[in-house]
């Protein structure tokens, strides 16, 4: 039997897809001929598959926090953040892209206090993303109400760099929270660098403490 590097032979999509469950080992592909696995003519392969089909309709996508603990608990995390991105009611699609472009720590979704961030997008000036002042408190109030209502929101997302906290989604929600006096918000955060994710844990790892840890 001849064994060869699978970089050599996968495309680099392909080659992820199965590092995700098998990475460092050995592995053996049959050919196409080769005679029916055990299993086959029973059912229980058919079996497997429709418990694995059953088991990723539970992993349905919605648009709350606890569709994305469902994600998290099966260290799936980041595919919720790129359906949410990708939402027809709220796509982001390049933020969505530039995720994708390297590695990532995703962290959540955990709760931390409400005073640790800060807005970039408003209507005040210095505001990364600037908001017309008249339709801002509409929106905010509008929130305000839906919190109220049915307080199984989406989480924030948050970007850990250069020792602090950059909000990437949930500005308006953020403030609807504040004026709510929420204390503890739902919050995914996520890192590049090892160096900055140890400074995170090192500062704020009592709030992620046995919430899934993934890198992506």
């Amino acid at each position: 039997m001849n064994y060869r590097n699978a970089q050599d032979i996968f495309p680099e999509n392909l080659l992820k897809q199965i590092q995700r469950y098998v990475s460092g080992e050995t592995i053996y592909i049959p050919a196409k001929n080769e005679k029916k696995a055990w299993g086959e003519s029973s059912g229980y392969r058919a079996y497997l598959a429709k418990r694995n089909q059953k088991e990723y309709v539970m992993l349905n996508y919605n648009k709350t926090l606890s569709s994305a603990l469902s994600y998290a608990k099966e260290n799936k995390i980041d595919e919720w953040i790129h359906a949410y991105l990708h939402d027809a009611e709220k796509s982001n699609i390049p933020f969505s892209d530039g995720l994708k472009l390297f590695e990532r720590y995703y962290i959540g979704p955990i709760k931390m206090p409400t005073d640790l961030f800060e807005r970039n997008t408003g209507p005040e000036e210095g505001m990364k993303y600037k908001i017309d002042k008249d339709w801002w408190p509409i929106h905010v109030a509008a929130l305000e109400d839906s919190i109220k209502k049915d307080p199984d929101m989406p989480p924030l997302i948050a970007h850990y760099v250069e020792h602090g906290f950059e909000m990437n989604d949930g500005n308006t929600r953020l403030q609807a929270y504040k004026n709510l006096g929420v204390r503890e918000v739902s919050i995914i955060i996520w890192i590049t660098e090892q160096e900055e994710y140890e400074e995170f844990m090192s500062r704020y790892g009592n709030y992620a403490e046995g919430a899934p840890v993934i890198r992506r």
